[in-house]
């Protein structure tokens, strides 16, 4: 696992709420990605944060809020610690800005420094996210009530297999998904959709593959990536898509999707979202 003590992560932090961007950390993806002989990604796809924490101040001094999306591709040069960017959405709280706009523009001219990509944002103002993004879940089998006996708690892709005799199309999701921050071992939760074609997965291995991830510590990003890996190396599917939706910590929830052939997921948000 890759050493994050040189971040901001888990260390004492004074709050700003004066507009600064000087906050925003990131950290090189090849940091953590270790694959030296890799000449292209074996996916595409995008990084959602959510920030349901966003304020500033406009022309009057009256407080505003909105709700933020942001897009950061998987090939940016970084992603941003995620303490950092609590911290410099934070330092928008006693700035004074003209428009919900100017503010959306400010923040992807900033994280698209910060990750050495063009991010894309979006802002909502209050009733409105809702419609963009409502709380469902796509068609799909439900792994979490399979009747299976767990002995592992560290990513094990040995649990991994499939039927080549049995080719489907389908989508395998569990909500049981829980991974650890690598700095201050947090608990992270998410619920994790795997869509492919291919030799049929076994779901019981699918299932404890998805919860030996229970003690590991990682990014969220990084932990996708792994699950993408080790099910395209040792389930061999023609096409794959893992996409998954973390719950919030700090009025943040970050939503890794890597597919091997659609950019962007479909547009929904998990029940506990």
């Amino acid at each position: 696992m890759a050493n994050y003590s040189d971040t901001g992560l888990g260390k004492q932090t004074q709050y700003k709420d004066q507009y600064d961007a000087s906050l925003l950390y990131p950290i090189p993806r090849s940091k953590a990605r270790h694959q030296d002989n890799e000449v292209e990604l074996p996916f595409q796809g995008v990084d959602i944060w959510t920030a349901f924490e966003i304020s500033w101040l406009n022309s009057h001094g009256l407080p505003q809020i909105a709700i933020g999306e942001f897009f950061i591709p998987c090939t940016s040069e970084a992603i941003v610690e995620s303490k950092s960017v609590k911290l410099y959405l934070n330092s928008f709280n006693q700035t004074p800005l003209d428009s919900m706009e100017a503010v959306s523009a400010l923040i992807a001219a900033d994280l698209s420094a910060a990750t050495g990509s063009i991010v894309d944002v979006v802002l909502y103002q209050p009733g409105e996210y809702n419609g963009f993004k409502p709380v469902s879940e796509p068609d799909g089998i439900c792994l979490d009530n399979r009747p299976v006996a767990i002995s592992s708690y560290q990513p094990d892709s040995s649990l991994l297999f499939a039927d080549p005799q049995n080719r489907v199309s389908e989508t395998l999701y569990s909500h049981l998904l829980r991974t650890n921050c690598p700095v201050t071992d947090q608990p992270d939760w998410a619920s994790v959709y795997i869509s492919y074609e291919g030799p049929a997965i076994d779901p019981d291995g699918l299932l404890k593959y998805i919860v030996s991830f229970r003690q590991h510590q990682d990014f969220h990003e990084q932990c996708v990536e792994k699950i993408y890996r080790d099910v395209l190396a040792f389930c061999q599917p023609t096409a794959l898509t893992v996409y998954a939706r973390y719950m919030r910590r700090g009025g943040v929830d970050i939503n890794p999707f890597r597919s091997s052939h659609i950019s962007l997921p479909p547009a929904f948000r998990q029940e506990r979202q």
